[in-house]
């Protein structure tokens, strides 16, 4: 890939230089206009030297509602009383630290919890001429119900289907189950896999899209920490039933320590003969690859991750087709996320009515939830699907302060938009959000805590979506812009009632011709905030 090429060159020099460009096209014979059209739309890369010091504060929704705002002129004033120069202090999009916020990288390496005293002990050791470390890795919770291997050897429903021959036997335990996408979509798990199974072809991929990038979003991160084989084996799994024989994982460039996990662990199943090429020494051959994002929220996208596998800027795809039948380069494709892999196994070797039964409310499975924002212990929280709200943020600790609850975004991080607290006792599935006009989406769930304005809290949102729209179509590009600017002409007191129609008007544009889910759900936070929360908006409007 010529975007592995491009983050070599990067680790290698700090920066994506004119030269090296020049030197990558002589020697791959891609037209130089290719290559700085890629670098140019990535975040990740540098087309210039970097800073001595890099520090980058996160200022999305978990971080905001835990300080960030403050954070930036707590950052200012440090390094204002250090002897460091040559220092580059800027905001930037979700770090995937929602569980520890507030966060920033200086110069790649992400720090949690960040106060004034933790930031001039950092800022001390590079004064110092000494390098920063990583901190350590927190460890997972656990143990996890969806893990079988507390009874089984680890790979046994790999093992059970290899030695049985029935790959179709998956796909009925899958139906059975109810299982569905937990990337945010929801689509069933069993029909997705059904559609590349019987698409024709010889040549077929199984994906794992671990770039989830959504503010509130953190669960896969832990998931790829705590149970790196029940992904691979998931992913094998895929693989014996649709008939494919190489398996991408694709994680998010900040989850680089993470995909490191996941790449000692695939060794060590290969070593073991495994997860080798011929898998459990039998003749299917299946061969793995982690490849790392260049960066940015739209690339977990399905269509816009594919096209970033095939060297090209992130845009997504018009759908149809999908790609079930036409996806990486063409080919039949199956792409899910780091949680539905996981939940494979366990679903194999208990059966899809265990797994449908472990439920509540009328729904279906287990489901990994992040939960952040004002609770006292954020953090991965494994309970069945169907919970109501109100119980999974008591196990997450209640409100921080003893302060009463305002509102939460009940699964989807800012895309599901923002419930008021009298609606707390919600189950948490996919068709009771539905019918509430939200949705579940990956499972972030954000609660805010009572004397936070919900107006500077839709603004923030709208301003992730604005940074993040890829820019192809003309309903994302302009309507983020516009609804980023309605929002803050409300917020110096120079907006009025019409500019709230205004706002809903431009919500159904952007809900009905967007290209991809971004430019759909942008509007789901303010549309929120107007419905339940019309107040927060009402005591700035001029007339």
């Amino acid at each position: 890939m010529l975007l592995q090429q491009l983050h070599a060159i990067q680790k290698r020099d700090g920066y994506v230089s004119a030269a090296a460009l020049q030197a990558l096209a002589r020697r791959t014979g891609v037209p130089l206009y290719r290559l700085q059209g890629l670098v140019s739309f990535y975040p990740h890369f540098r087309l210039s030297p970097p800073p001595a010091v890099d520090i980058r504060i996160c200022r999305d929704l978990s971080c905001f509602l835990r300080g960030a705002a403050d954070l930036h002129e707590i950052v200012r004033t440090a390094v204002a009383a250090s002897p460091l120069s040559d220092v580059s202090i800027t905001w930037t999009s979700c770090l995937g630290r929602c569980d520890q916020a507030p966060a920033v990288a200086i110069n790649d390496h992400y720090y949690t919890e960040v106060n004034a005293q933790r930031l001039t002990a950092l800022l001390d050791t590079l004064a110092a001429g000494r390098r920063l470390r990583h901190p350590r890795l927190r460890p997972a919770p656990g143990p996890f119900a969806c893990d079988p291997y507390r009874a089984h050897p680890p790979y046994a429903a790999l093992r059970r289907v290899l030695q049985q021959g029935d790959p179709a036997a998956v796909l009925h335990e899958l139906h059975e189950s109810g299982l569905r996408g937990m990337g945010g979509a929801g689509f069933p798990t069993g029909v997705k896999w059904q559609v590349v199974r019987e698409a024709p072809g010889d040549v077929k991929y199984v994906i794992c899209n671990a770039d989830e990038s959504e503010p509130g979003t953190f669960k896969d991160r832990v998931i790829l920490q705590a149970l790196p084989d029940l992904v691979l084996e998931g992913m094998a799994l895929a693989a014996v039933v649709v008939g494919a024989h190489k398996a991408i994982v694709f994680v998010r460039h900040e989850y680089a320590r993470e995909a490191e996990i996941v790449r000692r662990r695939l060794r060590q199943r290969q070593a073991e003969g495994i997860l080798a090429p011929g898998l459990l020494g039998t003749d299917y051959r299946l061969d793995f690859e982690i490849v790392l994002s260049p960066g940015g929220y739209i690339c977990g996208e399905e269509t816009a991750l594919l096209e970033v596998l095939e060297d090209r800027r992130a845009e997504p795809r018009n759908k149809p087709p999908f790609p079930g039948t036409h996806g990486l380069f063409g080919k039949p494709t199956l792409i899910n996320n780091v949680e539905t892999f996981a939940m494979v196994p366990s679903i194999v070797l208990h059966g899809g009515a265990w797994w449908a039964a472990q439920g509540r409310n009328g729904a279906r499975g287990l489901k990994f939830f992040a939960v952040s924002g004002h609770v006292r212990r954020p953090g991965v929280y494994e309970v069945p699907l169907g919970i109501p709200a109100a119980e999974l943020l008591e196990r997450a600790g209640g409100i921080r302060r003893g302060l009463p609850l305002k509102a939460f975004a009940p699964g989807g991080g800012p895309s599901s938009g923002f419930l008021p607290a009298r609606m707390a006792d919600i189950p948490l599935d996919f068709r009771t959000l539905a019918e509430a006009g939200t949705m579940l989406g990956s499972g972030a769930v954000v609660a805010v805590a009572e004397g936070t304005c919900m107006l500077e809290l839709a603004l923030n949102v709208q301003r992730f979506f604005r940074q993040e729209s890829c820019g192809k179509c003309v309903p994302c590009r302009v309507g983020t812009e516009k609804l980023v600017g309605l929002l803050e002409r409300i917020r110096q007191g120079q907006g009025s009632r019409a500019d709230l129609t205004l706002i809903e008007e431009l919500a159904e544009t952007m809900s009905l011709s967007s290209i991809c889910g971004l430019g759909q759900a942008a509007p789901a936070p303010i549309l929120s905030v107007i419905k339940y929360f019309k107040d927060d908006i009402l005591r700035y409007l001029a007339r």
